[in-house]
């Protein structure tokens, strides 16, 4: 395999609409693209969402490998729902923490996963374990399950289960913390002064519960903590990957948040970016919303490997624990057929269990506990 075809497999991009263009198409095939990353307007209906999902999957038979793609997407519950209504529909997980059941949490993500899965999505990037440590913060807000630390530790866990249950590949973020920020990452370049004592106390305790629990991914925030990297954010940061690595043990896939966003967009260029988040030792990087910048992100990490900026053994590290998370996790690469589906999206069970949450308590049927 190439340099160039193992660097593809490092990427999950974003498309323009609700079907593959020619050009899409031809990217993905001729890079040997990792996985999409579906947005809102990638998705109208459910039949749809299903096609689409079907047309990109076919394209691996394109390619030399035959590898399947990643399809992700944002589905937290709440106001972060790339996949709108006939698909269940979540309340917020503040909703959930207060009411503080895990066994709710697991068969709330075990039912949003079932969704997922049968329409051919195989990542979901959730759970959100951010800590409210401040509750002026309106960009997690809501998202976060929890103040205390413990129970997001706790109820994050049995989200990371469910969602395992229904053979969806999970994501805890923003790692090492988005909880105590003011700025939205959206926007600007959030900064903090906590140091790793107080990240040890506070935002980390649900990272390390997330490991346990053996999350496949874990999400870099954009946030610059000053007293631990006072150049880089999180996402771009050797010293906080090298936490995630040694000091909490992870071994699992560590992915950036999306690298259009303008927390890192305003102070560096498309080409460093992409080059910092390799050396930071991201294994996957995430583009959401600007087609002209993946390309221009592989040439710059090619390039930097050919000046020996970027090694080829960093490079075969993310690309092997790549390949072995879709090996052993992707087990049903394609979509169910349409006709099996009808029966699964908004299932009068799932419509039931997130009622219960909406009005904050445990449904009938549902016992309290892990």
């Amino acid at each position: 395999m190439t340099l160039r075809e193992k660097l593809g497999q490092l990427f999950i991009i974003g498309l323009t609409g609700t079907e593959l263009s020619k050009a899409e198409e031809d990217f993905l095939v001729n890079n040997n693209i990792g996985g999409i990353v579906l947005m809102g307007r990638n998705s109208q209906t459910p039949e749809q969402t299903h096609k689409l999902c079907c047309s990109i999957q076919k394209l691996r038979h394109q390619t030399k490998y035959k590898t399947p793609f990643f399809i992700s997407v944002d589905m937290e519950g709440g106001r972060v729902a790339r996949l709108k209504e006939p698909f269940t529909q979540w309340p917020p997980l503040k909703k959930l923490g207060e009411i503080d059941s895990p066994s709710l949490a697991f068969n709330m993500a075990m039912s949003m996963g079932r969704e997922l899965r049968a329409v051919g999505i195989n990542i979901d990037f959730a759970p959100c374990v951010d800590v409210l440590s401040n509750s002026n913060n309106k960009v997690i807000g809501d998202r976060s399950l929890s103040s205390d630390a413990e129970i997001v530790a706790k109820m994050s866990s049995a989200l990371i289960r469910g969602y395992m249950k229904s053979e969806l590949i999970t994501c805890a973020k923003h790692f090492p913390g988005h909880g105590n920020t003011m700025v939205d990452s959206h926007e600007d370049l959030p900064t903090e002064d906590a140091n790793i004592e107080r990240l040890n106390s506070i935002e980390l305790v649900p990272f390390r519960k997330a490991i346990r629990s053996r999350v496949d991914l874990i999400m870099m925030s954009h946030v610059l903590f000053k007293s631990i990297d006072a150049t880089y954010p999180a996402s771009l940061s050797v010293v906080i990957n090298k936490l995630l690595r040694e000091e909490l043990r992870y071994r699992g896939l560590i992915i950036t948040d999306d690298l259009d966003m303008k927390a890192l967009t305003r102070h560096w260029s498309v080409e460093e970016i992409a080059i910092k988040a390799i050396e930071a030792g991201n294994d996957l990087l995430l583009y959401c919303n600007e087609p002209s910048v993946p390309p221009r992100a592989i040439d710059a990490i090619e390039k930097a490997v050919s000046e020996t900026r970027i090694s080829l053994a960093r490079i075969e590290d993310s690309y092997q624990r790549i390949s072995k998370l879709k090996r052993e996790s992707i087990h049903m690469i394609d979509p169910l057929p349409w006709s099996e589906i009808k029966g699964i999206i908004g299932n009068p069970e799932h419509l039931k269990i997130a009622k219960a949450i909406e009005e904050g308590r445990i449904p009938d049927g549902l016992a309290q506990g892990a």
